[in-house]
């Protein structure tokens, strides 16, 4: 078992008293069990993250279901109940990243109501945070998990962990490139692929206090263009160049490099019904040169890539945040 996973009574109290609820053991302290995923009860969540001690983490919500799924490497190490937006405030679908942490976390909307363990998704309010769970949507468009399980989120996702939140869920993929994200190359160029990562962290690995540009890139069928982002700011783009075909829903995570393959390692994520193509190939995309050396320039393990159909209008931008697209 994980030791980050042994949380002590004594801390629980207080981040039930922090609260300002009972500790009845009911839906908001929440229950770890073993059983199967679809008898999870209102509360309820398993956590195994012995499944996967290492790696950078993915969390996907699922609107249909009500469940958060964890994934560490592409393993999936947990899953826990939760309760997200009732109808009028209902929780934005779409591709998020965690901007900020907050353990002690007040809202300053709500009437200064706690919200412990805070992994914030968006600046305008939406994030996870522990919260009553009643079995049915019930939130202001946050998604709410159970305390315990809450604690233990926060203590493995950090700055940068990709969040997908859409109506239906899809297992991750295993994906090797091969090429530079962008462009290909011969099996002889690999010591120049991996230089481009060289002493570049994923931001899973990063020290207290330290912080680096998270790095972004969607590619729009619909603009035929490719941006990329560093936190919240657009810092270039490129024409896309693909086989003209739907790109489908699509989410990459860069895991690093595959020395067997002689390619670049990513974790590939499906949301959304249109997801169920199956057409996860990164082969299907490139870019000028420009932005090929851009991507060169800037990427690094945790960099997330995004396919859509969708236009990058500012409909489907949440602001500075990230990125939305119901």
């Amino acid at each position: 078992m994980n030791p980050r996973s042994n949380l002590s009574r004594r801390s629980l109290l207080t981040m039930a008293g922090a609260a300002g609820v009972l500790l009845t053991g009911g839906p908001l302290i929440g229950q770890q069990v073993y059983k199967e995923i679809h008898d999870l009860q209102p509360g309820e969540f398993t956590w195994h993250p012995d499944r996967q001690p290492d790696g950078p983490v993915a969390v996907i919500v699922s609107l249909d279901e009500q469940l958060a799924h964890i994934y560490r490497n592409g393993v999936r190490i947990a899953v826990s109940t939760c309760s997200t937006g009732k109808p009028g405030h209902e929780t934005p679908t779409g591709v998020f990243v965690v901007l900020q942490k907050d353990r002690d976390h007040r809202s300053s909307t709500y009437n200064n109501a706690p919200m412990p363990n805070t992994n914030r998704l968006t600046w305008d309010g939406i994030a996870l945070h522990a919260g009553n769970l009643p079995g049915y949507p019930a939130s202001h468009g946050c998604v709410r998990l159970p305390l315990k399980f809450s604690a233990l989120l926060f203590e493995v996702t950090h700055l940068g962990t990709p969040v997908i939140i859409a109506d239906d869920h899809h297992f991750p993929l295993d994906v090797v490139h091969p090429g530079m994200v962008l462009s290909s190359y011969a099996e002889t160029e690999f010591d120049d692929v991996v230089s481009h990562l060289e002493g570049k962290k994923h931001p899973a690995d990063w020290e207290f206090g330290e912080a680096s540009p998270i790095t972004t890139m969607i590619a729009s069928s619909h603009d035929e263009k490719i941006v990329m982002i560093e936190n919240d700011t657009d810092i270039g783009e490129g024409t896309l160049l693909w086989d003209g075909k739907p790109l489908g829903p699509h989410v990459y995570v860069l895991q690093g490099t595959h020395d067997g393959a002689k390619g670049m390692h990513w974790a590939a994520l499906t949301y959304g019904e249109a997801g169920q193509d199956g057409m996860h190939d990164l082969t299907r995309v490139k870019s000028d040169d420009a932005f090929n050396a851009l991507v060169g320039k800037h990427a690094h393990p945790g960099m997330i890539f995004i396919f859509t159909d969708l236009p990058l209008h500012p409909n489907s931008r949440s602001g500075r945040d990230f990125v939305i697209m119901s």
